[in-house]
């Protein structure tokens, strides 16, 4: 893969396919890929950017005998729901977090991660895209997963999103701009030695959208009064609330 893609220097949009989508993908580099990704989240600091508006969520339920039921969607190594489920548990919140995913290799992994730390997290294989959406969780999120789809795909996720979650949707996301191509460029190659991490960092700044598009998509998708914050390292949070 050659470094400086004609794409930075103007930063349209590019997208490609990723290593980590391809089918036959061995399983070691699947879970090499995985554990380097689980290191990402780490240091980008997405369950501390998800967990507010879930844990206000959760004490305005306050003493409901109900959880109040979170799922991630596309959760690959499921860092994101232990990451949560361990921050509700702390706190002494009645929240139950799930997470699923197209690939049946991604939630076995993240299910022996969760099993591995004592985290009581749910995972099951869904795809996304193409399958009802489980309609009784209250909050419904994803994060580094709609800079894989085109406009269409993304809009109908997000529109889909919305129409099942019955609080919130949240979605975090990578911004397309230079620096942070240059970020996954460098990271990706520091916190992971998989060869996939390597190649698919920098390849999904160029496909993802930048803040003015992504509420624009949300937008399309029908989710009136959308906000977007943005947070370290060069990505954003989407956050809709049901009215």
């Amino acid at each position: 893969m050659s470094a400086w893609p004609c794409s930075f220097f103007r930063m349209r949009r590019s997208r490609r396919p990723e290593l980590m989508d391809q089918p036959g993908l061995e399983l070691a580099e699947h879970v090499r890929a995985l554990q380097g990704l689980g290191r990402i989240n780490v240091l980008s600091r997405v369950g501390s950017v998800l967990w507010p508006s879930i844990e206000r969520l959760a004490r305005l339920k306050g003493m409901n005998d109900r959880p109040l039921r979170v799922l991630d969607l596309a959760t690959g190594g499921g860092d994101t729901p232990i990451t949560l489920a361990q921050r509700a548990a702390a706190k002494g919140l009645n929240v139950e977090i799930d997470g699923c995913d197209i690939s049946p290799q991604a939630i076995h992994y993240a299910q022996g991660q969760a099993s591995a730390r004592g985290i009581r997290v749910k995972f099951f294989v869904l795809d996304a895209l193409s399958e009802r959406l489980p309609s009784d969780y209250d909050v419904l999120c994803c994060s580094l997963f709609l800079h894989h789809l085109g406009e269409t795909d993304a809009i109908a996720l997000l529109s889909r999103m919305a129409a099942v979650a019955q609080c919130l949707v949240l979605v975090d996301d990578l911004v397309r701009n230079r620096w942070g191509y240059l970020l996954a460029l460098a990271g990706c190659h520091v916190l992971s030695s998989s060869r996939i991490v390597h190649v698919d960092g920098p390849t999904s700044v160029a496909a993802a959208f930048t803040t003015r598009e992504a509420l624009d998509l949300a937008e399309r998708a029908g989710l009136r009064g959308t906000s977007l914050t943005r947070h370290w390292p060069q990505r954003y949070l989407l956050t809709w609330s049901v009215q």
